[in-house]
C-alpha cells in the first residue's frame, strides 16, 4: 500500500510559518496634465513662457537647460554617470552602486544612467500663411527616439529605486520603487526583528505587527516619496511652471501584489508545488492534463487568455493571464510560495489609474491572490457533504423562485462547470459572454446567449455564483468553486477512466487489473468444463 499522497492543504495547514501579504514592485508613469494635445503646448509656450511663435526651437532650449543642470549636479555631488549599452540590464549594471550607496545608510543618488530610448513626445509641424508672414507650428504626440536620466537612488525609506527622466517635452516620467523593501525599513524602524527572503520576508518576531506596517504603504507615502526626490533632482520644469499648473501627476504603470507563504521547511514548499501541478492545472480543461498556450476567450477579448507553466532547472513557474495581466505563482528561495497579481493595466481589475487609486487597486488584487489559494484547496478538498449535492442536483425553491437542477453527468452542465473551474475565471470572474465561448469549446456545439442566460440564472439562484455590483461580471462563491470543482473531478478522473476500463483513458494498472481479471475468469470457467 503507498502512502497517502501529500495535498495542498496538507502544506498550507500545517507547515506555514509566515503568511504575509504586501505590494511588492510599484511600477508609475508621472506625466504632465495640461500638457497633453497640441493646444496645450501653444498655450504653454506663448501664454505662459511669453513666446510670440510657439516654436519648437524652446524645446530644445529647455531641454539643453535641463541637460546642463544634470551634468552640473553629478559634478557637485560626485555622483558616478553611467551609458547603458544595448541588452544591458539596468539594475545589474547599478548593483555596484546601489550596494555602496546602501553602506552609508543615508539617502543618495547612487548614479546616473543615460540611454537612448523611445518616448511618447511631441513634434511639431510647419505652416504658414502663405503671404510672408511669420510661421506657425502645430504638435501632435509621436514615439521619438531620445535621451532618458535614470536617477538611481538609495532611499532610507525605500531602498533602491530609481526616476527615469526623460528630456524632451513634455518630459514623462517613470518612477520604480519597491514595496517590500520599505517594509523591511519599517520594520526595522519599529524594533520588528526578521530575517529577510531575498525580496520579501522568512521569519518574523510580530507577524501582525508586520502586516499593519505593509498595510500602510499606500498611495500618500509613494507620493511623499517622490515629492521629496522632486526637490533634490534636476528637472526641466521650473518652479514657476508649478505655480502656473504645470507639474507631474503619477499614473500606475505596473502594480506588484504580493502574497507570501513561508513553509517550516524546504521539502514542503517542493511538496507543495508537486501537488499544484498535479491537481490543478488541468481542471477545466478535460481532454488533456496538459498546460493550455494561447486559448482566447473569444475573439473580441484583448491580450492573452491562457495558462503556463514555465521550467527553469528544478525552478517552476505557474503564470495565468487574464488581458493584459497575469497571476504569477512560483516558489521563492525553495522554501516559499509566492503569488503576486501583476496588474499591467488597472482597467482589467476596474480600476481608475491615478495613483489615488492604488489602495482599492491592491484590495482588489489582494483579493485574486486569495481565490487563487482557495481555489488549490478546494481542489484537493472538494467532496460534497450528501445535503449539499441534493441542493445542486435536484430542482429547489429559493425565495419564492424554482432553481432548476444542475444534474451530475449531463453533458452542459459538466461542460458549464468544466468552464467555471478554468483559473482566469476563478481568480478574475466571467462575462455571459466570455462563458459562452468557453462551453461551446469544451461543449463542442454552440452555446447560445439564453442558454447561458438560463444557467447563469440557476447558478446564481444555488448560491454558486455572484454578481458584481454595477458590472456584467459574475464570481464563483466558495461553494461555486467546490461545486465545480468536485462534479468535473469525479467525472474526469474517475467515471471516464472507469466506463472505459479495458482502454485509454483508463490507468494502465486498471487496465491491466481488468485483463487479469479476464483471464482468471477465462480459467474458472474452462476447469468447471463449461465453455462454449
Amino acid at each position: 500500500m503507498g502512502s497517502r499522497p501529500v495535498t495542498v492543504n496538507d502544506i498550507l495547514d500545517g507547515h506555514v510559518g509566515l503568511d504575509l501579504e504586501c505590494l511588492d514592485r510599484v511600477y508609475l508613469n508621472a506625466y504632465v496634465p495640461n500638457l497633453q494635445v497640441g493646444g496645450q503646448v501653444v498655450s504653454f509656450l506663448t501664454a505662459h513662457l511669453g513666446f510670440p511663435i510657439p516654436s519648437p526651437a524652446i524645446f530644445d532650449q529647455i531641454g539643453g537647460r535641463f541637460r546642463r543642470a544634470v551634468v552640473r549636479f553629478a559634478r557637485d555631488n560626485e555622483i558616478p554617470v553611467v551609458g547603458f549599452g544595448k541588452g544591458d540590464r539596468k539594475i545589474d549594471v547599478m548593483g555596484p552602486y546601489l550596494e555602496a550607496a546602501a553602506a552609508g545608510g543615508v539617502s543618495k543618488v547612487a548614479a546616473i544612467g543615460v540611454a537612448q530610448e523611445y518616448a511618447r513626445v511631441f513634434t511639431a509641424t510647419g505652416r504658414d500663411d502663405g503671404k510672408g508672414g511669420a510661421p506657425w507650428f502645430c504638435f501632435a504626440k509621436t514615439d521619438r527616439r531620445v535621451t532618458c536620466y535614470y536617477f538611481y537612488l538609495w532611499d532610507e525609506d525605500f531602498g533602491p529605486a530609481f526616476v527615469k527622466v526623460c528630456c524632451y517635452f513634455p518630459y514623462p516620467m517613470k518612477i520604480w520603487v519597491n514595496g517590500h523593501e520599505w517594509a523591511k525599513r519599517q520594520a526595522a524602524k519599529a524594533g520588528i526583528a526578521f530575517t529577510a527572503l531575498s525580496n520579501g520576508f522568512a521569519t518574523c518576531t510580530d507577524p501582525v505587527a508586520l502586516q499593519a506596517i505593509c498595510d500602510r504603504l499606500g498611495p500618500g507615502v509613494i507620493r511623499v516619496f517622490a515629492e521629496r526626490w522632486w526637490a533634490r533632482l534636476p528637472l526641466p520644469l521650473t518652479d514657476a511652471d508649478r505655480a502656473a499648473g504645470y507639474w507631474w501627476e503619477v499614473s500606475m504603470r505596473q502594480v506588484e501584489v504580493s502574497r507570501t507563504i513561508v513553509f517550516d521547511a524546504p521539502r514542503h514548499g517542493r511538496a507543495f508545488f508537486e501537488a499544484l501541478i498535479g491537481d490543478n492545472l488541468d481542471l477545466g480543461r478535460p481532454d488533456s492534463v496538459e498546460i493550455l498556450f494561447g486559448r482566447k476567450v473569444t475573439a473580441a477579448t484583448p491580450g492573452t487568455f491562457a495558462t503556463r507553466v514555465i521550467t527553469r532547472g528544478v525552478d517552476v513557474t505557474v503564470n495565468a493571464y487574464y488581458k493584459h495581466s497575469r497571476i504569477k505563482q512560483y516558489l521563492k528561495d525553495g522554501r516559499a510560495l509566492r503569488v503576486e497579481t501583476v496588474v499591467n493595466d488597472t482597467a482589467d481589475l476596474g480600476v481608475k489609474r491615478r495613483l489615488e487609486h492604488l489602495d482599492v487597486l491592491q484590495a482588489r488584487a489582494r483579493d485574486v491572490n486569495r481565490r487563487l489559494v482557495d481555489t488549490e484547496r478546494v481542489g484537493q478538498g472538494c467532496v460534497l457533504a450528501s445535503p449539499a449535492f441534493e441542493r445542486v442536483a435536484r430542482p429547489t425553491v429559493q425565495d419564492g423562485r424554482r432553481a432548476p437542477a444542475l444534474r451530475f453527468g449531463d453533458p452542459r452542465v459538466m461542460a458549464l462547470v468544466g468552464a467555471l473551474t478554468i483559473g482566469v475565471n476563478v481568480v478574475a470572474g466571467f462575462t455571459n459572454r466570455s462563458l459562452r465561448a468557453q462551453v461551446s469549446a469544451l461543449l463542442g456545439v454552440d452555446y447560445t446567449m439564453g442558454q447561458a442566460s438560463y444557467d447563469l440564472r440557476r447558478l446564481r439562484l444555488k448560491g454558486l455564483i455572484a454578481r458584481l455590483e454595477r458590472s456584467n461580471t459574475y464570481v464563483l462563491t466558495p461553494d461555486g468553486i467546490r461545486v465545480a470543482v468536485f462534479y468535473t473531478k469525479v467525472h474526469d478522473r474517475l467515471l471516464r477512466p472507469l466506463l472505459s476500463a479495458d482502454r485509454p483513458p483508463a490507468p494502465l494498472p486498471v487496465r491491466q487489473a481488468l485483463r487479469a481479471l479476464d483471464r482468471a475468469v477465462d480459467d474458472y470457467v474452462n476447469n468447471a468444463r463449461m465453455a462454449a
